[in-house]
């Protein structure tokens, strides 16, 4: 975007009608539980007695924070997501002709992409051309009374077009920026187009994950994308915070490939320390053993953990292998794993002998660890996850009831709850461009001239 248009100097009040945020006072923008999330009686939510709404609670956690996206795809639609979920009021703005492209990622129910409609929970939609001068100053107005914004462009394209940070800050000093990109706003990579995939390449996971004479392998989701998310939403937070005492926001930097390294232990202080390199080890551990899925008589899996020495004794006298536990070499978790071949074939055989049932059965009477490898529909016939409501229904206007993930963990106190499904592209767009004090007559004369 060339040219800017009027900006509100630091310190300053917000333009006429920019508190653009406030028609969301049935979406997050209220201090009342009912206004925030409904209602704070568990039946008025979706999933009753669930990670979402405890009967008698108070407000959302983030009633009231205002937060504007500016993000595609994954990290930073799901870190909104994860600051929806708790009460914030999430505009999302999108192209006017370039919708976010999750909402064609994945199945689709009748030309109805679903993994939007998750994704996209408790936000409102907008649309602006951001690289149009009228576009830019829409943004403007949006985050003149905002908290939070969180944007992926490559870096240096909102400063291109006047809108970087410097300008935003001058218009709201109090705003909080989050900046992802794949590997940082600054560095020999920078300018690079960055995904998670490439994240996941080069942060160490590939390498340590597949089976020792297999290729490096990559998850089939969004991994370094989620981790991201999380982290961006945690980082948002400190931020927050942060400003309650110093009174001024910050920019928050993220770069994919770094919160997934974090996630992956002490690789880094291995290699700096003893020159160890993790190899793949498939599903076993270098760290002890046994630790594999093992198949049943069934056809079925379940997954085996004995991290804990009183547990892998007690797996190995649950399979009738008491002998193995006198082992010198099974007093540590590292002596355990060099001796992986033994102790899998010990666990696997008498695995292989039972249902899957009867083997989770005799493990939870030995107090050994085990869990039964699950799809998606085990998940949702399981009591543990029902009684936490881990999936929920919630309604939404294309599709009807649509059961998915709940909102992540649960507060007694002010509880988080998906309000709604991810709404229709810039569906919001002249409720809060009215609420910013935008005109009928000028809303119409953006629309026409593409700026929304």
């Amino acid at each position: 975007m060339e040219g800017s248009g009027p900006t509100v100097p630091a310190g300053s009040s917000s333009p006429p009608g920019a508190a653009g945020f406030s028609p969301a006072g049935a979406a997050a923008g209220s201090g009342s539980a009912e206004a925030v999330a409904g209602s704070g009686s568990a039946e008025a939510v979706a999933g009753s007695g669930s990670a979402g709404a405890v009967a008698g609670s108070g407000s959302a956690a983030l009633a009231g924070v205002r937060v504007v996206e500016l993000a595609t795809l994954f990290a930073g639609p799901l870190a909104t997501a994860f600051l929806g979920d708790f009460g914030a009021d999430v505009v999302k703005v999108e192209h006017p002709a370039k919708p976010d492209p999750s909402r064609g990622h994945g199945p689709a129910k009748d030309g109805i992409g679903l993994w939007w409609k998750v994704l996209g929970r408790n936000k409102r939609t907008v649309t602006a051309n951001l690289s149009d001068p009228a576009g830019a100053e829409v943004l403007r107005r949006l985050v003149a009374d905002a908290d939070v914004l969180v944007e992926n462009f490559r870096p240096g394209t909102l400063e291109r077009w006047g809108i970087g940070p410097a300008e935003l800050h001058a218009v709201n000093p109090r705003l909080v920026i989050a900046r992802i990109s794949g590997f940082g706003q600054f560095g020999p990579y920078a300018r690079r187009p960055g995904f998670g995939t490439l994240a996941e390449a080069m942060s160490g996971f590939a390498a340590a994950t597949g089976e020792p004479d297999g290729p490096p392998t990559l998850p089939p989701f969004g991994l370094a994308d989620s981790v991201t998310a999380l982290a961006t939403a945690y980082a948002v937070m400190l931020a927050l915070r942060a400003r309650d005492v110093t009174g001024a926001g910050q920019v928050v930097d993220l770069a994919i490939i770094e919160p997934i390294m974090a996630m992956l232990g002490p690789q880094i202080t291995w290699y700096d320390q003893l020159g160890y390199i993790q190899p793949r080890l498939g599903n076993r551990s270098n760290n002890n053993a046994p630790r594999n899925t093992y198949r049943c008589a069934d056809g079925r899996w379940v997954a085996v953990s004995t991290s804990a020495q009183s547990i892998a004794e007690r797996v190995l006298r649950l399979v009738g292998r008491p002998e193995l536990v006198d082992e010198p070499w099974f007093g540590s978790g590292s002596g355990r794993a060099a001796h992986a071949d033994v102790l899998d074939d010990a666990v696997g055989s008498w695995v292989a002998a039972r249902n899957r049932d009867e083997v989770v059965a005799a493990f939870e009477e030995a107090q050994a660890a085990v869990a039964p490898i699950y799809d998606v529909p085990d998940i949702l016939a399981d009591p543990q996850y029902t009684a936490l409501g881990t999936a929920v229904s919630v309604p939404d206007p294309d599709l009807g009831p649509v059961r998915m993930q709940n909102v992540p963990f649960r507060m007694s106190a002010t509880p988080g709850r998906i309000r709604h499904t991810g709404r229709a592209h810039g569906q919001d767009t002249d409720e809060v461009l009215t609420a910013l004090g935008f005109s009928a007559e000028e809303v119409a004369e953006l629309r026409a001239g593409g700026a929304i």
